[in-house]
């Protein structure tokens, strides 16, 4: 798992197998728990289409506000995002942003 940011009680990942996705996204993870990270995903959010940026939700279980929080924070370090996920799909070790 490429652990890419921490927002509050969330982590934001993508997963190995996510590199063979045509579209990107993203993995929202609630933190706090001792289940594996794929049982505790509450959200999977769209960045992108055909390499342009396209924020979308595919499916949360996330409140209004959280949601909102997130989307929100998504865009607004969508690049830094964008390039976290090339070098965990390239094998590279990242640092985890921590985002607020």
């Amino acid at each position: 798992m490429g652990k890419l940011a921490v927002i509050l009680y969330f982590i934001l990942s993508v997963f190995p197998a996510d590199a063979n996705e045509k579209r990107r996204h993203i993995h929202v993870v609630k933190r706090g728990t001792k289940k594996s990270h794929r049982g505790n995903t509450v959200a999977k959010i769209w960045i992108e289409e055909n390499g342009q940026k396209k924020i979308a939700v595919d499916w949360s279980n996330l409140s209004a506000t959280d949601e909102k929080m997130i989307l929100q924070t998504i865009d607004q370090n969508w690049d830094k995002l964008n390039n976290l996920i090339d070098e965990v799909f390239a094998g590279k070790k990242i640092h985890t942003l921590k985002l607020k």
